[in-house]
């Protein structure tokens, strides 16, 4: 199509059932009744509902371009609504990620979690989205440069002409409000230095060089930051686009063979493996997981999502599942003490600061 489509997913944690582990059916129910509204309404091309663990998941095709009012209001309308149901249910939680009273015109800062990205649709259009559940927005720093910078994961950096020029990788700085960009394999090193400090730097978004078309966009929004205190984990959400100019399918769901470490788990306060699984065991339970993260492949037609196919629903995942379970029961059994807890700078965003406020008055100078 000539005109340029804007993808959006916009996602809440609005009420877990049970506890964290998971999202009620009839929370997708009044989302799907919502969102088909809109539908008809003309507000939007094509959408689907979907979940990981305890997070209701909104994506949505439209013509409004990125940060509209429109669809951002759309979506705190339904995610409003959804919160209605969720106190009817008395839900665990209910509308924990809406951080404000009304909408103001854009959800970031508000509470949700949002990825997005405007481009014309090529002659064929597969799509990728990516949902996690208890971990952080730094979660996707690694998948990111494997897909997009590593030749051991992607093939197609050192043969494929259409991607050997490489990539733009944009980079928020998500405590001091600031972004930088590199570019990669000029810039590795440097790109280096700050991803992989994943608490603080995220990346946002990702170019390709040859073109300058978006390959890729993540939700970076830190919820303990916005609401000054713990609330919950952040459980972000990315869209990478695939194939032709960009990696392959299975060059962007490779690096999810090695479960990498991430923030997260119980509490929002240890670090565990992000676990590839399927929607039928995207419900994190064992210490409240570990961290999931599904993804839902889509072809894009006019707009239309065509879709989605589960794409972790693959026996070829079942070694990463399989060490994710290994190194979960050596981090447990660390109990409270690191590398399993989080260190002292980032457990003063959960709601341990409370417990050690309490003890102030025993400590004496030496």
């Amino acid at each position: 199509m000539a005109d340029e489509i804007t993808l959006s997913v916009i996602k809440a944690d609005i009420g877990g059932y049970v506890g964290h582990s998971a999202i009620h059916p009839a929370l997708i129910e009044r989302a799907q009744e919502q969102l088909d509204i809109a539908q008809r309404r003309g507000t939007i091309m094509d959408f689907h509902v979907a979940y990981c663990g305890d997070d209701l998941q909104l994506i949505m095709t439209h013509q409004a371009g990125v940060d509209s009012s429109a669809i951002h209001g759309l979506a705190w309308q339904v995610f409003e609504s959804c919160t209605e149901v969720a106190r009817d249910l008395k839900l665990y939680g209910a509308g924990q990620d809406l951080l404000a009273d009304a909408f103001s015109g854009n959800v970031r800062g508000m509470g949700p979690g949002v990825a997005e990205m405007a481009f014309r649709e090529r002659t064929s259009e597969p799509v990728l989205i990516f949902m996690a559940d208890k971990t952080a927005a730094g979660a996707w720093n690694m998948p990111l440069y494997r897909m997009f910078a590593d030749p051991f994961n992607t093939a197609g950096l050192v043969i494929s002409p259409t991607l050997h020029e490489g990539f733009r990788f944009e980079v928020h700085d998500v405590k001091g409000h600031k972004r930088i960009t590199f570019d990669a394999p000029e810039e590795i090193y440097d790109l280096l230095v700050f991803i992989g400090a994943t608490g603080r730097y995220a990346i946002k978004n990702v170019y390709s060089k040859s073109t300058g078309e978006i390959g890729a966009a993540s939700s970076t929004e830190r919820l303990s930051l916005i609401a000054g205190k713990y609330v919950g984990k952040d459980d972000p959400v990315c869209i990478v686009r695939s194939q032709g100019i960009f990696p392959a399918v299975g060059e962007v769901l490779e690096p999810f063979t090695m479960p990498h470490i991430v923030e997260g788990w119980m509490r929002g306060s240890h670090y565990g493996p992000l676990m590839p699984v399927s929607l039928r065991d995207a419900h994190p339970s064992r210490f409240d997981g570990p961290p999931r993260v599904v993804c839902l492949g889509f072809q894009l037609a006019d707009g239309r999502l065509i879709g989605p196919r589960d794409m972790f629903d693959d026996p070829g995942f079942d070694e990463a599942r399989h060490l994710c379970n290994v190194v979960s029961d050596h981090l447990r059994r660390h109990g409270p003490f690191e590398p399993h807890r989080l260190p002292a700078d980032e457990m003063e965003y959960t709601t341990l600061p409370e417990v050690m406020r309490k003890l102030e008055g025993r400590w004496e100078t030496l």
